[in-house]
C-alpha cells in the first residue's frame, strides 16, 4: 500500500487591525471599578473589541461566531451586553468574564436594532426581515414576534411606565405596540420616507423622528385616562399653542383598533437640522437629556432640553416683541402664529453655535454619555476605521466639544493593499493607501507607523533593516525601519506600480508597472553629502518594452526565468540573463492578477479574474490543469515555501489551499466579511498573513491536525445542509394564524432539530428499557422466582446508573431555553403520550416542576385537538390536571412563606440595629429626585 499525502490545517489564530467595524453601532459601557465615559464597546467583525480610550488599549474581547456584529446594546446595570449578529442571532456577554452564556435565535437576517427595558429583563430586536421580537432575558426564552412592518426596523423602545412598545422602519411607519395583547394599536404615517432614527424626550411625553430629510419630526403623546370606558367620547380640551392650525395633520395617526386606544399622538413642530442629508445616527444619553444626530457629513449636531424657568424667560421676551409686531399686523389669527412659532423655537436648543464638532472624516455611529458636572462625552466611530472621543461641558453658555482621545494606531485608514513576512518570521509589513506599519506577529502590537503614498506592492529588504514599496503613482519608496523614516523615494514608472519581487540572489529588484516596461534594479549603498553613515537605494540597470500593461512580475527560484502577467490575459515567460522570449502561456478570459513559481521552478500558478486558477509546467508552457476557484476574482496566490502546495484569495471572501501535484482542493479557511485583497506566507510556512476590505487583518496558524480529504468534503456539505436548514420557514402553530400580528418568536434551525433528535432518542431508549422490565417481569412471573435483572443500557451506565425517566428528564433540561419551544414542536405526536406520562411521574416526586409545566402548557396548545380525541389519554391528563394544580399551589406557598420569613427578618435586623436596607434608601433617594424633578421639569419644543 502506498503513503499518501499528509496535509496540515490551517487555523485561525488572532484579528487585528481593525479598530471598529462600520456595520455596528458604538456604545460606551462601564467596566469593574472603571470611571464612566472611559470604556467603549465596538464591533471588529464578529468580535466585540472593548477599548480603554484613555490607554487606547484593547482590555476585553468579546469572541462571537462566524457572522458578522450587527448591533450593541449595553443593559442598564452595565454588567451585560447584547449583541447582534448578520445571521439574527443575539447573544448575552458578561463584561466581568467576557463569557456568552445567553443566546437567542429568531430572525431571518441581520439584526438591526436591540434594546433593554428599564429593569434589564427583557430585549427587544429589530431585524431586515421585518420583524420584532421581544425576548425574556431572565427565563432566557422568547416571548413573541411582532409582524407588522414592511421593510427593515430601524429603531425600537420601551416606555418605561407602560407596557408599550415604538418601532420604527424603513417602509416610513412608526408603530405603537401593546405588549399585554401583542397588538399593533397606531400607526404613525407622517413620513414620506425612511424613518432613520427615533427617540423619547421630555419624560416619554415627545416623540423625535429622523428621515431622509434634514426635519426631525417632533410629536407630542398624551395618554389617554385608564378608567375612561371605549365608547365615551374624548373629553374637549383647549387648543394647545403647540398644536398645528393644519388640518392635514389630523390624518397623521391612523388608529388600527379605536376601541383600544391608549395614546394619542400629534405633530408639535420640526426641528431644523443643518445637514440636509438623512439622518444616519440619532441617540440620546441615559436621562434623554441631550439628543445628537448626525447624517452623511462631517458635522455632528447636538441637542439639549432647556430647563423650564428658562423656557419661560425667553419666552416672556418673544412674546413681548411679538405683541409690539402684531400691532402693525391687521388679522389677530397672524398674531396666534407668530406666538406658535416663537414657543415652538424654545423647546429644544441646539449646543454651541449651530454645530457640535466638525470631524476631518464623515462619522458612521455616536454614542452619548452624561457625567457628573453636566460634563457630556461623546464616542464617535468614524468611517475610516477610527475612534474619536469628544467631551462637552452642557452648562458652558457657548459649549465647545473638546477631542479628548483618538484610536488610531491599531489600524489602517484605508484598506491594507500589500502584505510582507520578514525573513525571520516575526515582522508583519501591511500598507495601505496613506500608512505603512511594521507589526509584531507574535504579539500583534504596531512596532512602526510610517506614512507613505498610496502602497500597491512590498517586501522586506534581505537583512529586515528596509523595506521597499511600490505606490499607485509608479514610485518606489525605500523606508528604514530603525529611525522609521523615509529614506529615498524613486520615479520607476510612468504608471501605477503593479508588482515588485526581489531576485532570487538577493542582489535587486524588479518591477513592472502600468506604463508596459519591466525594469531591473539592483541594489547600492551610497553616501549622502550630509550623512555620516551610507544608505540603500536601488540603481536602474536593464529595462523590457512591453506591449501591454504589466500586471504581476516573479523571479523564478534559479533565477533562470522570468514570468510576466500582462493585460491581455497572457503570461509571458523570459530569460533572466538575456531577457529573450522563452513561453506564452495562454488560456484565461480575463487578465492574470497573480501567479507564483515553485521552489523547484517546475510549476507556475496563474489566478484569473475569470476565477480559475490553471497549473502550467515550465519546461513546456503545457496546462497541466484549469481549476475553478473561487465565485469571484482571485485576487492573490502563493505558494508555501518547499512544497507544490498553494494558496488563493478572492474577492467572495475566500481563502483556499490547493495541491498543484493532485490538482485538489485541500481546505478553505473562512473568516473575512469582505474581498480579500492578499496575503503573505512566512518563509517557514507556519504563518499566513491576509487582508480584506473589512479593514482587518488576519493571521492563520499551521497546526499539528492532519486534513483528510474526504472527511474535509463530508463537512463541506454537513454546513452547506445546515445553512439551508437555517434559512428555513418560521414554525408552524396548530390552530394558530400565521398571518397575525403575534407569532412565536423561535425559528427552526439546525440545533432545535437536533436537540428534538436528542429528545426522541432519549425516549426510544424509555421505552426500549420499559419493554425490558416489563419482559422481565413476566418471566419472573412464569419461572415463579427473582431472576437476576437485565443488563441496563450502556448510555445509562455513563451517567451513573440513572433511570429511564430520570435520563429523559436531563436530556430535556440539556435543551437550550430559548429552543424549547421551538424543538417540542418538532417532536411527532407518537412520542407525545409517553412524554405526558412522565411529566406527570415528574411532577408527583416534584422534579423540575417548573420546566416541567412549561413543556406540559405548550403540548397541550399544540396538540390539543389529537390528545381531547384521544381517550387513552384522558385519565393522564385528568391525573396531570389535578397533580400539576396541587404541586404548584405547594411551590407557591413554600414562596410565600420563604418571602414573608426574610421580609420579618429586615424588619427584625432595622429594628435592632437602626440601619435601613439598601432598597429602602434607594426607595426614598428616588422619592426626593422625584419631588425636585417637577420643579424643575423641563418644557421641550422644536427649534
Amino acid at each position: 500500500m502506498g503513503l499518501t499525502k499528509q496535509y496540515l490545517r490551517y487555523a485561525a489564530s488572532a484579528v487585528f487591525g481593525v479598530i471598529g467595524s462600520q456595520k455596528a453601532n458604538i456604545a460606551f459601557v462601564t467596566m469593574r471599578g472603571g470611571e464612566r465615559g472611559r470604556f467603549v464597546a465596538v464591533a471588529a467583525c464578529e468580535h466585540v473589541f472593548i477599548w480603554d480610550v484613555r490607554k487606547a488599549e484593547k482590555v476585553l474581547i468579546l469572541k462571537g461566531n462566524k457572522h458578522e456584529v450587527t448591533y450593541l446594546c449595553p443593559s442598564p446595570d452595565g454588567i451585560y451586553v447584547a449583541v447582534g449578529y448578520e445571521d439574527g442571532a443575539v447573544r448575552i456577554f458578561s463584561l466581568l468574564n467576557g463569557e456568552s452564556n445567553v443566546s437567542f435565535n429568531g430572525h431571518k437576517s441581520a439584526v438591526t436594532v436591540i434594546r433593554y427595558d428599564t429593569l434589564g429583563s427583557r430585549l427587544v430586536t429589530g431585524s431586515r426581515d421585518t420583524d420584532v421580537i421581544v425576548w425574556d432575558v431572565i427565563n432566557e426564552c422568547g416571548l413573541y414576534r411582532l409582524k407588522g412592518h414592511k421593510d427593515a426596523v430601524t429603531q425600537a423602545l420601551f416606555l418605561k411606565d407602560k407596557n408599550l412598545l415604538v418601532t420604527s422602519s424603513k417602509d416610513s411607519f412608526v408603530k405603537w405596540w401593546d405588549l399585554d395583547t401583542q397588538h399593533c394599536f397606531k400607526t404613525m404615517l407622517g413620513h414620506r420616507s425612511e424613518v432613520w432614527g427615533m427617540a423619547l424626550l421630555n419624560q416619554e411625553s415627545r416623540l423625535i423622528t429622523g428621515s431622509a430629510d434634514s426635519e426631525l419630526r417632533a410629536w407630542d403623546i398624551n395618554y389617554l385616562q385608564e378608567g375612561r370606558e371605549a365608547g365615551e367620547p374624548k373629553e374637549k380640551k383647549g387648543k394647545s399653542l403647540l398644536d398645528d392650525d393644519d388640518d392635514e395633520e389630523e390624518e397623521e395617526v391612523v388608529d388600527e383598533s379605536p376601541e383600544e386606544r391608549i395614546l394619542s399622538c400629534k405633530k408639535a413642530g420640526s426641528l431644523l437640522r443643518e445637514a440636509r442629508d438623512r439622518v444616519v445616527s440619532m441617540t440620546t444619553d441615559a436621562k434623554a437629556k441631550v439628543l445628537a444626530c448626525h447624517g452623511s457629513d462631517t458635522v455632528l449636531e447636538v441637542f439639549s432640553v432647556l430647563p423650564e424657568d428658562e423656557v419661560e424667560r425667553v419666552m416672556a421676551k418673544k412674546l413681548k416683541r411679538a405683541k409690539k409686531k402684531a400691532r402693525y399686523v391687521a388679522h389677530s389669527r397672524d398674531h396666534t402664529v407668530t406666538s406658535t412659532t416663537a414657543w415652538t423655537s424654545l423647546q429644544i436648543a441646539q449646543v454651541g453655535p449651530g454645530r457640535y464638532c466638525k470631524c476631518h472624516v464623515y462619522p458612521r455611529w455616536v454614542d452619548c454619555l452624561m457625567c457628573a458636572g453636566g460634563e457630556l462625552k461623546v464616542a464617535m466611530l468614524l468611517q475610516n476605521n477610527t475612534v474619536e472621543t469628544y467631551s462637552l461641558k452642557t452648562s458652558d453658555k457657548n459649549p465647545t466639544g473638546i477631542k479628548t482621545s483618538r484610536l488610531t494606531l491599531g489600524g489602517h485608514r484605508t484598506d491594507a493593499r500589500t502584505l510582507a513576512f520578514s525573513s525571520d518570521n516575526i515582522a508583519v509589513l501591511s500598507a495601505s493607501g496613506d500608512t505603512v506599519k511594521v507589526w509584531n506577529r507574535s504579539t500583534l502590537q504596531v512596532i512602526r507607523t510610517m506614512a507613505c503614498d498610496y502602497a500597491l506592492c512590498s517586501l522586506f529588504v534581505p537583512g529586515d533593516r528596509q523595506i521597499i514599496l511600490g505606490t499607485k503613482s509608479g514610485k518606489i519608496q525605500i523606508f528604514d525601519l530603525a529611525s522609521g523614516t523615509l529614506l529615498e523615494t524613486v520615479d520607476a514608472h510612468n504608471g501605477a506600480l503593479w508588482s515588485l519581487c526581489l531576485s532570487p540572489d538577493q542582489r535587486g529588484i524588479v518591477t513592472g508597472g502600468a506604463d508596459k516596461t519591466v525594469k531591473f534594479w539592483e541594489f547600492e549603498l551610497i553616501k549622502d553629502e550630509d550623512a555620516a553613515q551610507k544608505r540603500l537605494t536601488v540603481k536602474h540597470v536593464r529595462t523590457l518594452q512591453l506591449d501591454e500593461d504589466v500586471l504581476c512580475v516573479k523571479y523564478s527560484p534559479d533565477q533562470r526565468l522570468l514570468a510576466v502577467s500582462l493585460l491581455d490575459c497572457t503570461v509571458k515567460v523570459f530569460y533572466t540573463d538575456t531577457l529573450k522570449f522563452f513561453l506564452s502561456l495562454y488560456g484565461h478570459k480575463l487578465p492574470v492578477l497573480c501567479l507564483d513559481i515553485s521552489h523547484d521552478s517546475a510549476l507556475i500558478a496563474t489566478g484569473s479574474a475569470d476565477r480559475n486558477v490553471k497549473i502550467w509546467g515550465l519546461d513546456f508552457g503545457d496546462c497541466h490543469r484549469s481549476m475553478f476557484a473561487h465565485d469571484d476574482s482571485v485576487m492573490f496566490l502563493q505558494f508555501v515555501p518547499k512544497t507544490h502546495l498553494f494558496f488563493t484569495a478572492g474577492k467572495d471572501k475566500k481563502i483556499k489551499q490547493w495541491d498543484a501535484d493532485k490538482f485538489e482542493h485541500i481546505q478553505t479557511l473562512e473568516g473575512h466579511h469582505r474581498e480579500v485583497w492578499c496575503l503573505a506566507i512566512s518563509p517557514n510556512g507556519d504563518h499566513i498573513v491576509s487582508s480584506s476590505h473589512d479593514k482587518s487583518l488576519r493571521l492563520w496558524e499551521r497546526t499539528r491536525e492532519p486534513i483528510i480529504l474526504e472527511e474535509e468534503r463530508e463537512m463541506e456539505r454537513e454546513a452547506e445542509f445546515e445553512e439551508g436548514m437555517d434559512k428555513g420557514d418560521e414554525p408552524v402553530v396548530p390552530g394558530e394564524n400565521k398571518d397575525a400580528e403575534a407569532a412565536p418568536a423561535a425559528k427552526k434551525t439546525i440545533e432545535t432539530v437536533k436537540a428534538a433528535e436528542r429528545v426522541m432518542e432519549a425516549l426510544e431508549l424509555y421505552r426500549s428499557e420499559s419493554r425490558k422490565m416489563e419482559e422481565h417481569q413476566i418471566a419472573c412471573q412464569s419461572a415463579g422466582k427473582h431472576l437476576p435483572p437485565p443488563k441496563a443500557n450502556p448510555i445509562l451506565v455513563a451517567f451513573g446508573n440513572v433511570s429511564p425517566s430520570r435520563y429523559v428528564l436531563d436530556v430535556i433540561k440539556k435543551v437550550r431555553s430559548s429552543e424549547l419551544e421551538v424543538s417540542l414542536l418538532v417532536l411527532p405526536f407518537p412520542y407525545i403520550p409517553d412524554l405526558l406520562s412522565l411529566f406527570n411521574c415528574y411532577v408527583q416526586d416534584g422534579l423540575e416542576v417548573e420546566l416541567v409545566c412549561r413543556c406540559l402548557f405548550f403540548l397541550l396548545r399544540i396538540h390539543f385537538g389529537q390528545i381531547s380525541s384521544n381517550q387513552m389519554l384522558l385519565t393522564v391528563i385528568d391525573e396531570l390536571r389535578i397533580n400539576t394544580i396541587s404541586k404548584v399551589r405547594e411551590i407557591r406557598d413554600v414562596l410565600g412563606f420563604n418571602s414573608a420569613g426574610l421580609q420579618f427578618l429586615q424588619r427584625e435586623v432595622e429594628s435592632k440595629e437602626e440601619i435601613m436596607f439598601f432598597a429602602d434608601a434607594t426607595g426614598l433617594l428616588k422619592e426626593k429626585r422625584r419631588k425636585r424633578k417637577k420643579r424643575e421639569r423641563a418644557i421641550l419644543t422644536i427649534a
